[in-house]
């Protein structure tokens, strides 16, 4: 008489455990390869020059970038000096996408000025270290629209403030012309042993209707800052070049300016 083996419940569910725990991780992998190939992000023909720009920030001089800077007669002006290697909507890491503008100069902390891209209104909030943002009444490029420029990183990385004296914690609309001095640029991350790397970070952030800005961590609360500076500054337009002003270009003049205060 032929005996069956009894079928065990539990053999099968230990046989899919094992099925699953190897096929999660693999799927995972997958969906990240796909991520990174669809989203280059860091891995940009512009992050090849970082290096350079550390160990001898004169080899990328081509790059550099004024501040004063108007390309094509833009309605910002160029807001501090360095190379443009991240830009608006570009991924530095899964699930990332940046709200705007990583300004690199290749010096050391608390040594290349920041200045007011556009007059306005600047408020520091209470537990700002590193940030200042400038309400802008009348956005120049859509009429009846408010926006609003966001400047930070503008301390050390232990959060020591490098923004001006002029503006301290809990300044409220401060009328501020073009060209104002706003602090240094620093590598202030929020936790000292992450910094950020020495650069500014500049966006247009939208106004919530009330007169109020909103949350500036969130690209959708954000604008393209293109077509305020007349720059490559879209990474989706512009996936591997580093921006530069291919036509006429001119500077605004901000020799009144005491960087020392």
């Amino acid at each position: 008489m032929k005996r069956f083996k009894a079928i065990s419940l539990k053999d099968d569910q230990s046989k899919w455990r094992r099925g699953l725990l190897i096929a999660i991780p693999i799927l995972v992998l997958g969906l990240y390869l796909l991520y990174r190939l669809l989203t280059p992000g860091p891995s940009s023909g512009r992050w090849a020059y970082y290096r350079s720009l550390l160990l001898d920030p004169e080899s990328v001089s081509e790059f550099i970038l004024q501040p004063g800077l108007r390309c094509d007669d833009s309605v910002f002006a160029f807001p501090s000096r360095g190379t443009a290697l991240g830009l608006w909507d570009q991924s530095y890491r899964l699930g990332h996408r940046h709200q705007g503008v990583d300004i690199f100069p290749g010096t050391s902390p608390g040594v290349t000025p920041v200045y007011a891209a556009y007059s306005g209104y600047l408020t520091r909030l209470s537990d700002w270290r590193s940030t200042v943002i400038i309400r802008i009444p009348e956005d120049p490029l859509q009429a009846n629209r408010q926006i609003w420029t966001y400047y930070t990183h503008m301390a050390t990385q232990d959060g020591q403030s490098f923004v001006s004296d002029e503006f301290p914690v809990g300044s409220f609309e401060v009328f501020v012309e073009e060209g104002t001095f706003l602090g240094y640029q620093g590598d202030y991350s929020g936790d000292p042993l992450n910094p950020t790397g020495l650069h500014l970070h500049f966006s247009i952030v939208r106004d919530d209707g009330d007169g109020n800005f909103l949350n500036e961590l969130d690209i959708a609360n954000t604008i393209d800052p293109s077509p305020y500076f007349n720059l490559a500054f879209n990474h989706n337009a512009n996936s591997d070049d580093i921006p530069i002003c291919l036509n006429e270009a001119a500077y605004a003049d901000w020799s009144f300016i005491d960087a020392d205060g």
